[in-house]
């Protein structure tokens, strides 16, 4: 695709669902010196293939082939660009039930994703059929409320990871679901769920203050917001923490055309986002630093 009419697609599809903009600062950059661009996935569920056009809901729509195009322009256009995924990255297509997610990890190292972190369907072929494919994936699986130690994943998952870009530190974690009446005891073993926002305070203290972060970023996989409000989603993560910036979620397959604006515990502005499910959308969040680290974001979904 030429980059022209790229940028012409992107435009359209920003109009068509929506832009954002939010500061997340109440010193605003006025005279921004660096970006900084997270692209994201969440629940693919095994979609490589597009949809057709026959399809009813999604005609035309999705695709690893059109993503890898998306993000490959995109990276031209600013190469501090972050590819992070939400969990379920396994189970929804045929590819899944016969490869065993070797496919979707080798896909996802092709379009070089940095992080990923767990969903519940990742269990699906248990956790030795996920630590059997782990070879294949080229990025870093990330969540640290799952106490893998007595388990065969122990070692092989990070709680946390620091990227640095253009000379910013972006601290990124992982949280996951409580897997106790979603998967099976047998599928996921030993596996320790701790509690995600005692978690999240402190890996997000431990990047801001011990790792010195300017911008951290939960990779989520708890689902976007619950009636029941004893349940922990997105929105209550955030309003209980306060050193997140961005909370990109999954779980929920809640489609978002524009990341929501939380205050959190401590009264600032934080995003949280979401774009749906099976690769239709491809989520985009560009945020802004001045000489002195202060930052805006803006935020759109993509239609691949």
């Amino acid at each position: 695709m030429k980059r022209r009419a790229f940028l012409k697609q992107t435009s359209a599809s920003a109009a068509l669902v929506g832009l954002g903009s939010v500061g997340l600062s109440s010193c605003m950059p006025q005279n921004p010196t660096k970006q900084i661009t997270i692209l994201h996935t969440n629940d693919v569920h095994s979609h490589i293939d597009p949809f057709g056009p026959e399809d009813g809901r999604n005609p035309n729509k999705g695709g690893v082939a059109r993503r890898a195009t998306l993000i490959d322009n995109i990276r031209k256009e600013n190469p501090h660009t972050l590819l992070l995924d939400a969990g379920d990255i396994f189970q929804g297509t045929p590819y899944f039930n016969y490869y065993g997610g070797e496919l979707e990890f080798k896909l996802m190292s092709k379009l070089k994703y940095d992080a990923a972190t767990i969903g519940n369907h990742d269990f699906d072929n248990g956790i030795d059929g996920l630590f059997a494919q782990l070879p294949h994936a080229k990025f870093q699986f990330l969540s640290a409320n799952y106490d893998f130690s007595n388990t065969i994943l122990d070692g092989s998952v990070k709680p946390y990871k620091v990227f640095v870009k253009n000379g910013i530190r972006i601290g990124v974690f992982g949280i996951g679901i409580q897997l106790d009446g979603l998967v099976l005891k047998n599928l996921y073993k030993e596996t320790k769920y701790l509690d995600p926002i005692e978690i999240s305070q402190d890996m997000s203290r431990i990047l801001r203050e011990e790792e010195n972060c300017d911008l951290i970023i939960c990779l989520s996989h708890l689902g976007y917001n619950y009636s029941n409000t004893n349940i922990i989603g997105d929105l209550k993560l955030a309003e209980n923490s306060n050193n997140i910036d961005l909370i990109i979620g999954g779980h929920s397959h809640t489609f978002l055309p524009k990341p929501t604006v939380v205050k959190n515990k401590a009264g600032n502005n934080m995003l949280v986002n979401q774009v749906g499910c099976y690769g239709i959308n491809l989520g985009r969040i560009d945020f802004y630093f001045d000489n002195n680290k202060n930052k805006e974001a803006k935020g759109t979904s993509i239609i691949v």
